[in-house]
């Protein structure tokens, strides 16, 4: 395909990245010379310098020939201005960043005279994000398979959990719930699993499930968690803005801390149903005076990583039952296992997971069978769906007979309306759909995984 990103801050090189050896032909455009400049040295892509939204740069890019343009840009305006010029030069599809709470509903009343075919607002995806631990406090992440029936989760393993010591063969024999864990992080260390994989105190671990029987595994192993209700967000910029709205909707009670007097003005006026203290939210004296040791959960989203960790510290040392970090620099996850800081957040892959994923669904329709694509673990592991639509030698025949690459796990089997967690006795057949976990990339159809 040939993509063209408008944009390069930190969502735009996270895709051009995500983007990098996929046989896309990709063309960058910024204004900021150096950096097209560095990205072009690091990347096997194409650049132009100069504004995204004019006309004749976005020709000297070849949107005309476009299959796709992604306008990243820090402002909406400019955005949305970008796709209206690349659908008219002739792109056939466009994804824009609106950022603003203020353009929602225009924009979802607009797209399509806008020429607009999918909107990411970082944010709100990492609110949603946010909002989806909190309300499942046992779990550290989850995503859905085969339109909801097939649960991809993230757990930690922590002190007590019945997962310690055990291997997947014994833990296979000892559980009645149907799981497969398909990929556990170990410190810096990811691992696709094996039978004789034992499982530590602190493993995160992935694992598949059908998801009416996510609740029983959970109970069986001793992490059913008691439901959180009090909520402490420090930064009250967009994503807490947004998390902050959609607690306080459900009953959670909210306090919101933002050292910003006019914002925190705003924010009690916008959130009624929220507590908005204005204050430093590093200052750990406030955090006491504020209750935080009363707190079910604790939210760090202020624009320093630094701040987020050193607070969301506080939260764990004061036995806060969640503690959710938000974390833009790569640069500092190697580290954050060592801190104790479990549940963490990033805008950038956030998003940068959804356009590779409807990229991938673009490229679909011209012959690949990826249907929904994850990406875990800081993009180390891809979890994918595919559709098992044309005849292949491997159907029909038992999974322990195949030949599967390494580093590569068949993780679930949805036929028709049955979910199949399989065993080695299990087969693919024509029809089924099939998720894949796998450190290898650029996957786009079912027969790369086996040899």
């Amino acid at each position: 395909m040939e993509i063209v990103i408008i944009g390069l801050g930190r969502i735009g090189r996270t895709i051009l990245k995500s983007l990098s050896g996929e046989g896309h032909t990709v063309t960058i455009i910024d204004e900021d010379k150096p950096k097209v400049e560095s990205l072009i040295e690091k990347y096997d892509c194409l650049g132009v310098i100069g504004n995204g939204a004019s006309m004749e740069i976005q020709k000297e890019a070849g949107v005309k020939h476009a299959d796709l343009v992604i306008a990243l840009t820090r402002s909406d305006e400019h955005n949305i201005l970008a796709c209206l010029v690349a659908k008219k030069i002739g792109a056939k599809n466009t994804v824009a960043r609106v950022r603003n709470p203020d353009y929602r509903q225009q924009i979802a009343a607009m797209k399509d005279e806008l020429g607009i075919a999918m909107v990411v607002n970082p944010e709100r995806e990492t609110a949603n994000e946010i909002f989806n631990i909190i309300n499942l406090p046992s779990v550290a992440q989850i995503e859905h398979f085969a339109k909801g029936k097939v649960s991809l989760v993230e757990i930690v393993v922590e002190k007590g959990c019945n997962l310690i010591g055990e291997t997947l063969i014994t833990l296979g024999k000892r559980i009645s719930s149907k799981v497969l864990i398909c990929a556990v992080q170990r410190g810096s260390e990811v691992i696709i699993p094996s039978g004789n994989f034992k499982i530590e105190e602190g493993d995160k671990i992935h694992f598949t499930s059908e998801a009416k029987g996510l609740g029983d595994f959970l109970s069986e192993v001793n992490l059913v968690k008691s439901p959180l209700k009090n909520i402490m967000i420090v930064g009250g910029g967009r994503v807490g803005y947004y998390l902050a709205d959609a607690l306080s909707k459900k009953k959670y009670a909210v306090k919101l801390i933002e050292g910003n007097r006019t914002l925190a003005e705003e924010l009690a006026e916008q959130l009624p149903r929220v507590t908005v203290i204005c204050g430093d939210g590093a200052q750990h004296e406030l955090l006491i005076e504020e209750g935080i040791e009363a707190m079910d959960a604790f939210v760090a989203l202020t624009d320093i990583d630094e701040e987020n960790m050193i607070v969301s510290m506080f939260a764990n040392k004061k036995n806060v039952k969640k503690t959710i970090t938000q974390i833009k620099s790569e640069e500092l996850y190697d580290m954050l296992d060592e801190l104790n800081i479990k549940n963490t957040v990033s805008p950038k892959h956030i998003v940068a997971s959804r356009v590779t994923s409807y990229i991938r669904a673009l490229v679909n329709s011209r012959g690949s069978n990826v249907l929904t694509l994850y990406q875990l673990v800081n993009n180390k592991v891809e979890a994918l769906e595919f559709l098992a639509k044309k005849q292949c030698h491997f159907y029909d025949k038992p999974l322990k007979e195949l030949k599967i690459k390494k580093n590569c796990l068949i993780a679930c089997i949805i036929r028709k309306n049955e979910v199949i967690i399989p065993n080695g006795d299990d087969c693919i057949k024509l029809g089924d759909n099939v998720v894949v976990v796998t450190t290898h990339k650029n996957f786009d159809d079912l027969t790369d995984v086996f040899e």
